[in-house]
């Protein structure tokens, strides 16, 4: 390959859009890409970091399947490619929520870029759970306490098993990650010495912890590794922490300077101890160390208090002992991964099997939805599509009306003046009298011989069959009072009030629609930007990513009421416009038909 096809190829590969990753198996048929930012913007390391457990909070902001999971989410798998699968666990799967927590074993974590990406699969609800805890973690991780709902004593999710034997915690199910432990001063739990757990000099030893008070503290023990007369130790005092190391020999006791908690406020408490430092982080930075003397331990391990010491008040949650010591770019990572301040995690949009092209943001929508969001969403498509009823039948009916209005006042206005007034009346039929209850339908099936769509020629009859009452021989020789003439007007203004009336039959139907919808709309994205805020409240997932999908759900319900109320604006000024210049026409005829009823009463008169 020659320098000039080098570069071709290296400017293809630059400004050509990625493929598409293969999938990986066609029995399961969405994924979801995920991208670990280990950047400024995200976890802010610069160290490469093997084997790293990462928290994935699942949530309705930035997943819509929790329908398509299989029972616990055992059909989730994550892959680095398309060949290379990576081991994970649900510690939390709540589908009536539709929140979750999941630990994936990411295989190298490279400090610096934000670009490296896995994939998570899912849909496949006929395969076996493929949730494997104790291959979540790398070797050095000899301990994780989740605090898992329903258990009376916690167990360790590693393959080392060691599990609290002895616990008087309260296990309270709005802990940070999941559920977390309550102490209350005088309750701990305890796990027996084991190998994994031992403290070797050369390795070193780290313990971290998710750390909530309430309260000033008495004197209190956080944690203690205790092997006598060698111990570890995390106390409290108020809200002052220190850690404390005391070797062979008891006079020789090293402690770090303390560091303020901050009450009612969850913060993650790392100790990190080498042959001759340890050092105490807060939230992922190195707040206080001390230099100590390390000795070979194999100690047991006591938890928010002793027999010996009292306990703290307060809550603890992913309780976590490595048997190595963890670089300071490992616990600022395990901070930042498990807090919902940064984005570590950005999940990408979903893709189905056989899907081509960038992805379809309306259908991100949808999913993003809430139930609220679709009843509201539902009651705006009945709206809109009675008003769309109501807007064609009314414009065909005054559309046929205007049609008829026009042939009728034709052979009206061409009648000879000394003519019959009675001339084009005739009787209606019984079934035009059940068609007139319908204008649409009279418009739409009815006989149209004799203008029976024209709002005009209602009125002309009713005058006319005033006059047949009074005349039964015929109108033509008969001259008429002017009290007769009054009761004609009053007959041919009640005539047009009722033209008008069923002119504006559910005109009401657009009102509801122009003022109701928008209002429906504005209901259904309150309550679901409500629901987003709870459950990313209740997730501690907060980030443009987590936030925007919910939103844009929630405000298609503002789009769906505005669909509905803008075609029923226009079309409602519309046939307003129509039927008032049909009102009018009636109208003007009224006073034409009774100045010619006037002036052929007068001229029998004259005639008399």
């Amino acid at each position: 390959m020659n320098s000039k096809t080098a570069v071709v190829l290296l400017s293809l590969a630059l400004f050509l859009p990625e493929a598409a990753l293969a999938w990986w198996n066609d029995d399961w048929p969405s994924r979801k890409q995920i991208t670990v930012d280990a950047a400024a913007t995200g976890g802010d390391v610069q160290e490469t970091l093997t084997d790293f457990p990462m928290l994935m909070r699942l949530h309705t902001g930035n997943f819509g399947f929790f329908a398509d999971l299989g029972e616990n989410g055992k059909d989730l798998r994550f892959m680095a490619d398309d060949k290379t699968p990576l081991k994970h666990h649900v510690e939390k799967l709540d589908a009536l929520n539709e929140m979750a927590l999941v630990w994936v074993k990411v295989p190298k974590v490279r400090g610096g870029m934000a670009t490296d990406s896995l994939w998570m699969y899912y849909g496949n609800a006929n395969t076996a759970d493929g949730s494997d805890p104790k291959a979540s973690y790398d070797v050095n991780q000899s301990l994780v306490f989740h605090f898992a709902e329903g258990t009376a004593l916690p167990e360790d999710a590693t393959a080392y098993a060691n599990n609290a034997v002895e616990s008087r915690a309260v296990i309270d199910p709005a802990g940070w990650i999941g559920a977390a432990a309550r102490f209350d001063g005088s309750t701990h739990m305890d796990v027996k010495a084991s190998p994994s757990l031992a403290v070797v000099p050369e390795t070193g030893w780290t313990f971290s912890a998710w750390v909530k008070i309430d309260g000033q503290q008495q004197p209190s023990l956080l944690m203690l590794a205790q092997d006598s007369p060698n111990m570890i130790d995390l106390s409290l005092n108020g809200t002052a922490l220190t850690a404390r190391y005391q070797g062979p020999n008891s006079l020789a006791v090293q402690t770090t300077p303390a560091v303020n908690l901050t009450l009612g406020k969850w913060q993650h408490v790392a100790l990190v101890v080498t042959k001759d430092r340890m050092e105490l982080f807060l939230d992922g930075m190195p707040v206080a160390n001390a230099a100590i003397a390390l000795v070979p331990m194999n100690p047991a391990l006591f938890i928010g208090g002793a027999d010996t010491r009292p306990g703290f008040a307060g809550f603890l949650d992913e309780v976590q002992v490595a048997k190595v010591a963890r670089s300071a770019d490992w616990i600022k990572l395990q901070y930042r991964s498990q807090s919902p301040d940064f984005t570590v995690l950005n999940l990408g949009q979903d893709e189905s099997k056989g899907s081509e092209g960038g992805p379809n943001y309306f259908v991100i929508i949808l999913q993003s939805l809430t139930v609220d969001g679709w009843v509201v969403i539902a009651l705006c498509g009945v709206m809109f599509i009675i008003s769309s009823l109501v807007m064609v039948t009314k414009g065909l009916s005054i559309s046929r009306s205007r049609k008829d209005n026009r042939a009728f006042l034709d052979q009206y206005r061409s009648m000879d003046a000394k003519a019959d007034p009675a001339a084009l009346d005739q009787e209606e039929t019984e079934e035009e009298k059940e068609l007139e209850e319908s204008a649409f339908l009279t418009a739409l099936v009815g006989k149209h011989d004799h203008f029976q769509s024209s709002p005009i020629y209602h009125v002309y009859h009713a005058g006319v069959q005033e006059l047949k009452k009074r005349f039964a021989e015929g109108v033509a020789d008969k001259p008429l009072t002017a009290e007769a003439i009054n009761v004609i007007r009053a007959r041919l203004d009640a005539a047009v009030v009722r033209e008008g009336q069923k002119l504006n039959q559910n005109m009401v139907l657009l009102t509801i629609a122009i003022s109701g919808g928008p209002f429906l709309g504005l209901l259904g994205t309150v309550l679901g930007v409500m629901i987003t805020f709870a459950v990313i409240a209740a997730t501690g997932d907060v980030n443009i990513n987590s936030i925007a999908p919910g939103i844009s759900g929630a405000l298609l319900a503002t789009v769906a009421g505005l669909a509905v109320a803008i075609p029923a604006l226009f079309g409602y000024n519309y046939l307003l416009t129509q039927i008032k210049d049909l009102t009018a026409d009636m109208h003007v005829f009224t006073d034409e038909f009774l100045a010619m009823v006037s002036e052929r009463a007068a001229d029998l008169q004259r005639e008399g």
